[in-house]
């Protein structure tokens, strides 16, 4: 490119960096040609941050996630694969154990089908979904062939999101770099690779669960937004929470009051007493009620009404040995 001719992707940091009454956010059809490019290798590094960290500061709108989402979802090379959940597991607890995890393979188990894809191990003193595949027997696959595979065996399935988006991992990875985590930690939540039955999707920080519930709307995507612990779709039974969904294109909302009174932090982060959770050697109020809860969650974005889902998931908790 000649010195004197603008870079193509110029355009779009002065979009977001123009000044306080120069800037504006993009446009949905702004986004989806901005990320194609980022995608695509043709945005230089320097360029990468710079728009990375203007988004950031401004904060995304329901049409740059949309956008961005088309983007990406446009560059899946996945086979068709039948999947009820898509499961994005990127935050990491830090908190309480990830219960969650137990709520995956028991739904599993009792033969719901489950996409989970997460990020890495980003930030220290945190216990992520990569952890505890292995004490599960839940495959981390290479290639989405061996998605399909441990899908139609096991029902459930990890993929790192560097597996099959490596240019979003990168963008993942510049955290310590830039100092911040950049939006596509937001973004990833909403991608839905194989277009499962219904998205979970948690997002911590307040606002954003309305902002995630919006770009649904308008992908037209079926999905339930929840502020989980910790960030990720694990529901928090000692608080009461606002479940957004979307479906066909129409916001809507539901509380969830708590199960049972609030509990402290967990002392330490073993996966022992996970596990023995698990095989049910060991009690604990919090984590079968978030369990139960999780899968609960999860039975609604599959059609069941509330109290429904959690007779289900209790009969389901109690099968996950034997189903």
């Amino acid at each position: 490119m000649s010195e004197s001719m603008e870079h193509p992707f110029a355009s779009f940091v002065r979009i977001l960096g123009k000044g306080q009454k120069g800037s504006r956010g993009l446009t949905q059809e702004e986004a989806y040609t901005a990320m194609g490019m980022m995608l695509d290798g043709k945005v230089e590094d320097t360029q990468l941050g710079a728009f990375l960290m203007l988004l950031r500061f401004k904060e995304e709108t329901p049409e740059e996630l949309a956008g961005f989402t088309l983007a990406v979802r446009e560059r899946v090379t996945a086979p068709a694969i039948a999947v009820d959940l898509d499961w994005p597991a990127y935050a990491g607890k830090r908190r309480q154990l990830p219960w969650f995890m137990l709520a995956a393979k028991a739904l599993a188990n009792n033969g719901v089908r489950i996409v989970m894809h997460g990020g890495g191990r980003h930030s220290a003193g945190r216990m992520y979904a990569e952890d505890l595949l292995d004490a599960l027997a839940i495959k981390s696959c290479n290639s989405w062939d061996e998605v399909a595979e441990h899908i139609e065996r096991d029902n459930i399935a990890f993929i790192p999101l560097g597996v099959w988006m490596p240019r979003l991992q990168r963008m993942i990875d510049l955290r310590n770099t830039l100092g911040l985590r950049s939006p596509v930690h937001s973004l990833a939540r909403l991608l839905n690779p194989l277009s499962a039955r219904c998205g979970l999707q948690s997002i911590f920080h307040p606002g954003y669960q309305v902002v995630h519930q919006q770009a649904n709307v308008i992908l037209g995507d079926h999905a339930l937004v929840i502020k989980g612990d910790g960030g990720e779709i694990e529901v928090r039974p000692d608080a009461t929470d606002q479940l957004l969904g979307a479906t066909d294109g129409q916001a809507w909302t539901e509380e969830w009051p708590a199960q049972i009174g609030r509990q402290v932090k967990a002392q330490s982060l073993d996966a022992e007493r996970l596990l023995a959770v698990w095989q049910g050697t060991e009690q604990d109020l919090y984590a079968e009620q978030a369990i139960l809860a999780t899968m609960a969650l999860a039975l609604r974005g599959l059609g069941r009404e509330r109290d429904a889902a959690f007779s289900e998931a209790a009969q389901m908790w109690e099968k996950r040995h034997s189903a």
